[in-house]
């Protein structure tokens, strides 16, 4: 007798673990239902939310993308509506820089760009700092007047300019693209000043108490905490340096030795107006550079424009 009542409760132990198991795998299945369903449900929302962001990002991206596509196209795909390389001509980047001195243009921009952001952050620092961090009479009218010059358009200063450089025998050279940005410009001296007057007073008064000289305390205190703004700037100045094309056109187009990118392309355009494709490949490394650098230096970017003009 004992034995069948424990041979029942064994059997009704087996049958109760059999239906827990069952139990567990249908509450764990529903549980994976429940949480694929809710990605899904913030993903849509997400979408919601972002649609405008969304189709915007694809008009801007749309070009780039049929840049890099047409320049990796044959010649005869190139003019057709195909928005996908068949095959991939990765050769086309090696023919621009045999079909032309692609390299030595590349040099030439690296080297103008790189000289016109050391002087523009080196000669915008110092008058940045002097209208921000010292108190003397006319600070505020020499800065309006500082600003008051943005207004004025390249184009009236154009011919004075290029007879100064003339007299001097600087074209064609790369001076006349150099030498102007050693005398900073009121755009950098503009974001510079507005991100000094955002360190505190206290900072500056205690190094003083210290001894410290208003050199010292610019380059040791202030220019290290204004290492976002710098770097805004420094890009800014790259960037219009590396895009410039009527300055060198302007100053150095007589010497094919100092052409830089601009006028390459341009050059390269009269040469290759029927080739779509290599048309293409020499717009997308004259971008490549630039969207590097960007890319590599977005965050520091955008932190010294967002905190510039910002109290502390």
């Amino acid at each position: 007798m004992g034995s069948l009542s424990e041979r029942i409760t064994i059997q009704m132990s087996n049958v109760l673990s059999h239906l827990s198991d069952e139990k567990i795998i249908e509450i764990e299945h529903h549980s994976k239902v429940a949480r694929r369903k809710k990605r899904w449900h913030d993903f849509l929302e997400m979408v919601s939310n972002h649609t405008l962001l969304i189709f915007l990002s694809t008009i801007f991206i749309m070009p780039l993308y049929l840049v890099i596509v047409i320049s990796l196209m044959n010649k005869g795909q190139a003019e057709t509506r195909s928005i996908w390389p068949s095959p991939f001509m990765w050769h086309n980047y090696v023919e621009v820089f045999t079909a032309v001195p692609f390299l030595k243009w590349t040099l030439n921009t690296l080297f103008v760009s790189l000289m016109g952001t050391i002087g523009t952050v080196v000669s915008s620092v110092p008058p940045a700092y002097v209208l921000s961090r010292l108190q003397w009479k006319g600070r505020n009218t020499t800065f309006v007047i500082i600003l008051g010059t943005m207004m004025l358009p390249g184009q009236v200063t154009m011919i004075p300019v290029y007879i100064i450089f003339s007299k001097l025998h600087w074209i064609p050279s790369f001076l006349p693209l150099i030498v102007p940005s050693f005398f900073s410009s009121a755009f950098s001296i503009f974001l510079l000043r507005q991100f000094f007057t955002s360190i505190p007073d206290e900072i500056s008064d205690a190094a003083r108490i210290d001894g410290c000289s208003e050199f010292k305390l610019m380059m040791r205190i202030v220019v290290p905490l204004a290492k976002p703004a710098i770097a805004a700037i420094a890009l800014f100045a790259f960037l219009g340096s590396w895009n410039d094309f009527f300055g060198p056109l302007l100053y150095i187009v007589e010497n094919e030795n100092l052409w830089t990118l601009g006028i390459g392309l341009n050059a390269f355009q009269g040469l290759h107006h029927v080739q779509t494709n290599m048309m293409m490949t020499a717009s997308a490394l004259f971008m490549a550079p630039v969207i590097v650098i960007f890319f590599f230096s977005q965050k520091v970017f955008i932190e010294g424009v967002t905190l510039t003009g910002v109290k502390g």
